[in-house]
C-alpha cells in the first residue's frame, strides 16, 4: 500500500511556488510521455546539450512558453486595454539559467528580486512540458476577482480566494513584456521538507517586474484602446504590438565550451560596429555616482561634490572598531557602512547603501542591533539617515520627472535598469535633452546611451539631480541626437552615472 501511494506521488505530484505559498495542479500527461521523456533522460540529447550549456531552455519550448504567455494574455476577462505582447529576454533566460541550476526551491537571487517578476515550477515522474506550468500559473484566475477602476481609491483591493493568485497576476501583468525562462533536472532537490530524487525545476523570470501591491494587473478597457504612445498604435490579437518585436533573440553562436564569454563578445562587436557606422563622436563614460568606501569612513570625511548620498560598503564591516552613533537619525561622525549594518539595510557581505542628510538633532540614543552596539550622545548635531538603494525597471520613454520629483529631503532615485534598443524608441515620445546634463524630461535611458553610460542592449544607471540650468545644449553622440533648450519654464536638471 505504501509503495503503491509512493508511486501515486511521484506520478502525479506538480507543485508551484509563489514566495511560500504552494499551488497544486495535477494535469493528465498521458499523451505526453514521449515528448517529456527527453528531460528525464540524463542520457538523452536534451542533457547533453544542458551540459554543453549552449541554451537554458530548448527552442520547442522557449517558443511554447512564450506562445501560451500570448495566448493568455490576450483572452483574459474583463479584457484587457494596455497589454502588451510579450517577447523572449535572452539576459533574463541567462539569470533564470543561473538561479534554476542553484535547485533551491525559493525565489532569487535576492539581489534581482526588486527589479524582476519570477515565477517557479517543479514536479518528478512523468515529464510535464512547461506550458503545463504556465497555464497552472493562469489557473490561479479561478481563485482571483478583477479590482475595476471604481473600487481603487487610492489602491486596488487584493482580490484572492485561494492561497495564490500571484503566479496569475504576473502571468497578465499588462507591462511585464519581456521573459525569459529555463529549466534544470535537479538531483535529491528539497521540495518543502520532501527530497525529490529527479525534479524538474522551472524558473521564469519577467521584466519590468509585475505584481506590484495595491494595483491592477492591467487596466480594463477596449483591447489596445491604452498602448503606451512608444508601440505606435499597434495591435496584435488585443495585445499592444510593436513592429519588429518578434526578433527576441539573436542566433544561436557556433558551439564551444565558452558560450558565455563568446556571445558577449559578439554582442559587444555587433554594438561597435553599428556605433561605428552611426558616429565618430563616440563617448564613453566611466564616472560612478557611488563611492567605494572603507568601513570606518564617516559621512563627515566622505560627503564631498555631488555625489555625496550612495556608498558602496566592502564585506566584513561587522568586525570592524569604527563607532556608530544614535539609532535610526545618526551622527555625522558615525561610520557609513557600519550605520547601514545596524539599521538593517545592509549585512556583513556589504552592498550598497543611500543617505538622506536630515540637518541638526539635539541627543542620539544607542542601542544594540544587528551585532552593533551604538553610541548615545546628548550634544547637538548633524545627523543623516540610511536607506536601501532600490532598483527599478523603466521604459524607454520613462522620464526623471516621472520617476523621481527630488522631493526634499530626499535627492537620490532609485536605480535603475534600462531596456535594450532604447537607440530605436521614438524621440518624440523619448526625448533627450541637453548634454552631459539633462533636463528632467528627458528619457533616462536614452540620456544615458547619449553619455554613454550604457550602449544599446540596456543595463544599470544611477541618477542625480544638480542645479537646474539657464539651458541645454544639443548635440550627438553614441547614435542619438539631443535637443538645446533656452530658459526651461521649469523643472529640475540631472545627470546619469555608470554602474559597474
Amino acid at each position: 500500500m505504501k509503495c503503491t501511494a509512493r508511486e501515486w506521488l511521484r506520478v502525479t505530484t506538480v507543485l508551484f511556488m509563489a514566495r511560500a505559498i504552494p499551488a497544486m495542479v495535477v494535469p493528465n500527461a498521458t499523451l505526453l510521455e514521449k515528448l517529456l521523456e527527453k528531460y528525464m533522460d540524463e542520457d538523452g540529447e536534451w542533457w547533453t546539450a544542458k551540459q554543453r550549456g549552449k541554451r537554458a531552455i530548448t527552442d520547442n519550448d522557449m517558443q511554447s512558453i512564450l506562445d501560451l504567455h500570448n495566448k493568455l494574455r490576450s483572452q483574459v476577462y474583463p479584457t484587457a486595454s494596455n497589454m502588451e505582447y510579450m517577447t523572449w529576454d535572452v539576459e533574463l533566460e541567462r539569470a533564470a539559467e543561473s538561479w534554476a541550476e542553484t535547485c533551491l526551491w525559493q525565489h532569487g537571487p535576492a539581489s534581482l528580486l526588486s527589479s524582476i517578476g519570477q515565477n517557479l515550477g517543479a514536479h518528478w515522474g512523468r515529464y510535464r512540458p512547461p506550458a503545463y506550468h504556465v497555464q497552472a500559473w493562469y489557473d490561479e484566475v479561478k481563485d482571483f476577482s478583477y479590482p475595476y477602476e471604481h473600487e481603487c481609491n487610492p489602491y486596488c483591493p487584493f482580490r484572492c480566494s485561494g492561497s495564490v493568485c500571484t503566479h496569475y497576476t504576473q502571468v497578465v501583468w499588462a507591462t511585464s513584456s519581456r521573459i525569459g525562462c529555463a529549466i534544470n533536472l535537479c538531483h535529491n532537490m528539497n521540495i518543502w521538507g520532501q527530497i525529490w530524487p529527479k525534479a524538474v525545476y522551472v524558473v521564469c523570470n519577467y521584466s519590468p517586474k509585475g505584481n506590484w501591491w495595491g494595483h491592477a494587473p492591467y487596466k480594463h478597457g477596449r483591447p489596445c484602446s491604452a498602448c503606451p504612445p512608444s508601440f505606435g498604435g499597434g495591435c496584435r490579437e488585443n495585445l499592444c504590438y510593436k513592429e519588429g518585436s518578434d526578433r527576441y533573440y539573436a542566433p544561436p553562436e557556433e558551439e564551444t565550451n565558452e558560450i558565455e564569454r563568446q556571445q558577449s563578445e559578439v554582442h559587444d562587436t555587433h554594438v561597435r560596429t553599428r556605433s561605428d557606422d552611426s558616429n565618430r563622436n563616440e563617448v564613453i563614460s566611466t564616472q560612478q555616482m557611488s563611492q567605494i568606501v572603507s568601513c570606518e569612513v564617516k559621512l563627515r570625511d566622505q560627503c564631498k561634490g555631488t555625489t555625496c548620498n550612495r556608498y558602496e560598503c566592502p564585506a566584513g564591516c561587522l568586525s570592524s572598531k569604527a563607532k556608530v552613533i544614535g539609532s535610526v537619525h545618526y551622527d555625522m561622525h558615525s561610520s557609513i557602512c557600519r550605520a547601514a549594518i545596524h539599521y538593517g539595510i545592509i549585512d556583513n557581505e556589504g552592498g550598497w547603501v543611500d543617505i538622506t542628510r536630515q540637518g541638526r538633532k539635539h541627543y542620539f540614543m544607542k542601542s544594540n542591533r544587528n551585532g552593533i552596539r551604538t553610541i548615545g550622545k546628548y550634544q547637538s548635531a548633524n545627523s543623516f539617515t540610511v536607506s536601501k538603494v532600490t532598483v527599478q525597471a523603466v521604459t524607454c520613454e520613462t522620464t526623471v520627472e516621472q520617476l523621481c520629483p527630488f522631493h526634499k529631503p530626499a535627492s537620490h532615485c532609485p536605480r535603475v535598469y534600462c531596456p535594450r534598443d532604447c537607440m530605436q524608441a521614438n524621440p518624440h515620445y523619448a526625448r533627450v535633452i541637453g548634454t552631459r546634463v539633462y533636463s528632467d524630461v528627458s528619457s533616462i535611458c536614452r540620456a544615458a546611451v547619449h553619455a554613454g553610460v550604457v550602449r544599446n542592449h540596456g543595463g544599470y544607471v544611477d541618477v542625480m539631480p544638480v542645479d537646474k540650468r539657464k539651458a541645454y545644449t544639443a548635440s550627438f553622440q553614441n547614435g542619438i541626437f539631443s535637443e538645446s533648450l533656452q530658459n526651461p519654464p521649469g523643472g529640475k536638471a540631472f545627470r546619469v552615472f555608470a554602474v559597474m
